[in-house]
């Protein structure tokens, strides 16, 4: 993931629009993202949630969304590296013979900073989290364009993150309106 990745987007190949788009760090490099109560030793966590409520609270304001909206928003996290934070305090507990702290269980799950995303925004559509081997702008279109096509959602909030780099993008997608279809001239209705 590079900073242009929002200039990488394609949406001409599928039917949907951005609603609202995030990244972080923004406008100041040096900033950190918000401490996220629960996650330890990690930025993981704290970038999905910083680049997701930027990204929400241009369309809803503060969390929760309105219902109607909720409902029907899925969460698709994407990073091609995962939790290296966590992965490496992991590690360095069992290479040290020391026991591993069980709250790094729950937070080396992707999908738990993803709920916690949902949880706070009231988001109740399907959670989904990959780690594509490829380009992961094209898989996370293609999962939401999924999503959508599906009609398990009606908006999809997708978050790219790699820890590495410190960075996340959201982006807040939804379906493309229908082509306005013209209403029949006289001469059309005449002839039915």
């Amino acid at each position: 993931m590079t900073g242009t990745l929002t200039s990488t987007v394609d949406l001409s190949t599928v039917d949907l629009v951005l609603l609202a788009e995030a990244r972080w760090p923004g406008a100041d490099p040096t900033a950190e993202p918000a401490p996220l109560p629960g996650f330890v030793n990690s930025s993981f966590a704290p970038l999905i949630a910083q680049a997701a409520d930027d990204c929400l609270r241009q369309v809803h304001g503060e969390a929760p969304a309105p219902a109607d909206r909720g409902d029907r928003t899925a969460v698709v996290v994407v990073s091609t590296r995962g939790d290296l934070g966590t992965a490496s305090a992991v590690a360095a507990a069992v290479d040290g013979g020391k026991r591993v702290p069980p709250i790094l269980f729950f937070q080396s799950v992707v999908n738990s900073a993803a709920g916690r995303v949902a949880l706070t925004w009231g988001l109740r559509g399907p959670v989904v989290c990959t780690s594509p081997v490829d380009d992961p702008v094209a898989d996370a279109v293609s999962v939401a364009d999924l999503l959508l096509a599906d009609d398990a959602a009606d908006e999809v909030l997708l978050v790219l993150v790699e820890q590495g780099a410190e960075e996340a993008t959201a982006l807040l997608l939804g379906r493309a309106a229908p082509p306005a279809t013209a209403a029949p001239t006289n001469e059309q209705r005449s002839s039915q």
